[in-house]
């Protein structure tokens, strides 16, 4: 990195922006006409051709998306926007949930073709949960079946009464060529990306008119002193009207609609405008409370305060190293200052402080309270991560990412690669704090959790591409254990003489079931030592590994009691190993005549869905043999329904309910119990591990 001029600006001058929205509503393209109106790019980037700012990995390259955030900070007529662009697509809300969480102000930006459409709406509850300051743009007002009107009433229907327009378009579709300001009763039109102010059409005028008082209804209604003035016929000014919605803003509680087109590009510019207008500086916001060792406090957005910064996202380069990006809470970061990581407690040496631009970053000689910054080569700071002096160590709250859904098991493809897998998934994981990596005891698998099948897909191209590491995939495997279903009794004999001393063992065993989740009982009944003390614990020993294993059919033996009632032995040939591998034979031998049987693991499994889905998805959840246990309303108009549903039913689930629901629908699974499995499925069960 080298350094260059980068102005520094003071925090009432910043603006924290996050960009989100569905996939393919416009926003990276909206961040790219952002960034060449601002004159920080020469050229429009496409993302087509893969030549925006925002999306520079080759994965987003091929598929034509955002598959992670990307800062895209540029200065706007004093001011610097940090622009966050959020990736769109389901499988990405983790970083979604990265970008609201530094954010001050989230522009949805919305398909007046499409209206408003599932991820929106995740993106919203996201905001709404963070108390996040929101406004609307309406994008692609110049493309075939556009309507401001429709998607208008969507906004209006799905997120309720704070909707506020702001500005109406002049024309739609191929006729859209400006837009209405209602605040100041003026028309801006467009001519090849440039602005020219002219009076509102007489066409418009009326419904111009109409919206502008209702607005100005709206926003007094929220100052007693200004409502009072205007029911006595006093106007407000527009500066009053701004200063008063911008503080509506602030709070939350009202959500100004604008509107344009990013590839016109069309009202692009006055996007800005109100960003620095009526947008939140970082002082406008609330304290954050941090943890101070068993106490709460409070932090502001204070230059002058203790330096603090909160990580919330790291990026894996394999060239640099990790970056990570950070959101300053408090104080001012300054090159080679020292902190202490609150996780680990590790010391941190910022030597270069940077920001970043897409893929590029620009050195920086300080960064004060409110401004995001990337800084390179941390030895111990992951995403979610709190840097504070070492003195004063504080810890704020971490990102709420949501559970990973959908599972594959990962080996390395070669011995090369088996070297360098543990080191790349850690900085992979590091670098993307939605995927968790889980190591299954009993099936022997190592498993890459995400939030979906093109989650996962990439993970691996990634991983490939970042680390030069190849794995292979394969199904992960499903826990299934063996009980059995009556008592019976049986001899473990073993015998071995090869010269010298032998081995001898006999011990007779009773096997009976234990009620589900019973586990493994041991019963010495020993009488009259037949079996000498010493060797019962190695009896013991034997038919707990043998159960570890794998019973009759493959698989580990759960919820039974094992009694031991007689047994022989020699004085010279009879050891702990003999007794060992007699409980061993004695169990498997009396496990064949118990009934052996099948258990599954069952999940409890909790679905989201509109009620217009609820049928479908419950009818889906009783053909997997799921037993349904109830519904209850959720927030936002939807439903929860919760099922038992076996583990084996749902693997695949994460892309199913997707197509089920069109992507509305979301679930958390959690293990509930085993059950007995019908012979029929567990033979199918048996006979496809045979051949494997």
């Amino acid at each position: 990195m080298e350094a260059h001029a980068v102005k520094v600006f003071p925090p009432e001058k910043i603006r924290n922006v996050a960009l989100v929205g569905h996939a393919g509503a416009g926003k990276t393209t909206l961040a790219e006409a952002r960034l060449y109106r601002a004159g920080t790019i020469p050229r429009l980037g496409s993302v087509e051709d893969g030549t925006t700012v925002t999306d520079f990995d080759p994965e987003e390259h091929a598929r034509g998306m955002s598959l992670s955030l990307a800062l895209a900070p540029f200065a706007w007529k004093g001011f610097k926007i940090n622009l966050i662009d959020a990736p769109g697509y389901a499988d990405f809300v983790g970083d979604v949930h990265s970008a609201l969480r530094v954010a001050d102000l989230a522009i949805f930006v919305v398909s007046a073709v499409e209206g408003v459409e599932v991820q929106t709406e995740y993106a919203w509850g996201i905001a709404e949960e963070l108390g996040v300051p929101r406004m609307i743009f309406i994008n692609k007002l110049d493309k075939e079946r556009a309507s401001f009107d429709r998607t208008l009433a969507q906004l209006r229907d799905r997120f309720g009464a704070g909707i506020a327009p702001i500005e109406l378009p002049i024309g739609e579709q191929a006729s859209f060529h400006g837009v209405a300001d209602l605040f100041r009763n003026k028309a801006y039109v467009y001519d090849s990306g440039q602005a020219e102010e002219v009076e509102i059409p007489e066409s418009m005028s009326e419904q111009e008119h109409e919206v502008h008082d209702s607005l100005v209804e709206g926003i007094v209604v929220a100052d007693d002193d200004m409502l009072e003035r205007y029911l006595d016929g006093d106007i407000p000014s527009v500066e009053e009207l701004e200063r008063t919605m911008a503080s509506g803003i602030a709070e939350a509680t009202v959500f100004p609609v604008v509107c344009g087109s990013a590839t016109g590009p069309i009202a692009v510019d006055r996007l800005a405008d109100f960003i620095t207008e009526l947008g939140p500086a970082p002082s406008d916001r609330p304290p954050m409370t941090v943890t101070a060792g068993d106490q709460s406090v409070e932090v502001f957005s204070d230059p002058t305060g203790d330096p603090l910064a909160f990580v919330f996202k790291t990026i894996a380069d394999p060239y640099v190293g990790q970056i990570s990006l950070m959101r300053i809470r408090s104080g001012e970061l300054k090159p080679d200052i020292s902190l202490a990581n609150s996780r680990s407690g590790s010391d941190e040496k910022l030597t270069k402080i940077a920001t970043m631009i897409g893929k590029e970053t620009e050195l920086v000689q300080s960064a004060p309270a409110g401004d995001i910054v990337a800084v390179a080569k941390l030895g111990d700071t992951a995403t979610g991560d709190t840097l504070a002096p070492r003195n004063k160590p504080v810890t704020l709250p971490p990102v709420d990412q949501p559970e990973p859904v959908l599972a594959t098991a990962v080996t390395a493809r070669t011995q090369a690669d088996e070297d360098k897998l543990a080191n790349a998934l850690r900085r992979i994981l590091a670098e993307d704090p939605a995927l968790r990596l889980t190591r299954d005891s009993e099936t022997k698998q190592t498993l890459l959790w995400g939030m979906g099948e093109m989650h996962l897909t990439i993970t691996l191209e990634r991983l490939e591409r970042k680390f030069g590491v190849a794995v292979d995939t394969d199904k992960p495997k499903v826990p299934y254990r063996e009980t059995i279903s009556r008592t019976s009794q049986a001899e473990g004999k073993y015998k071995k003489q090869t010269g010298g001393h032998g081995q001898y063992g006999v011990c007779f065993l009773r096997v009976s079931p234990l009620p589900r989740g019973g586990g493994f009982e041991f019963v010495d009944e020993i009488r009259g030592g037949s079996i000498p003390r010493q060797f019962i614990p190695a009896v013991e020993k034997g038919i707990a590994e043998t159960m570890t294993d794998a019973g009759v059919r493959g698989f580990p033996v759960v919820d039974v009691q094992v009694a031991v009632y007689d047994g022989k032995y020699h004085s010279v040939d009879s050891s702990e190993m003999s007794f060992k591998m007699a409980g061993r034979l004695g169990f498997k031998a009396a496990m064949e005549q118990a009934g052996p049987v099948l258990l599954e693991p069952v999940s409890r499994v909790r679905v989201t869905v509109p009620a217009d889905y609820q049928g479908d998805v419950m009818g889906d959840l009783s053909s997997r043999r799921g037993q349904l246990q109830g519904t209850e309303a959720a927030p936002g108009g939807m439903q929860l329904i919760t099922a038992l549903v076996p583990t084996s039913e749902i693997m695949n689930y994460a892309i199913d309910l997707r197509s089920l629901t069109q992507g509305w629908g979301r679930f958390a699974t959690e293990h509930d119990h085993y059950q007995e499995m019908p012979s029929h499925m567990a033979d199918q069960v048996v006979a496809a591990m045979e051949e494997d």
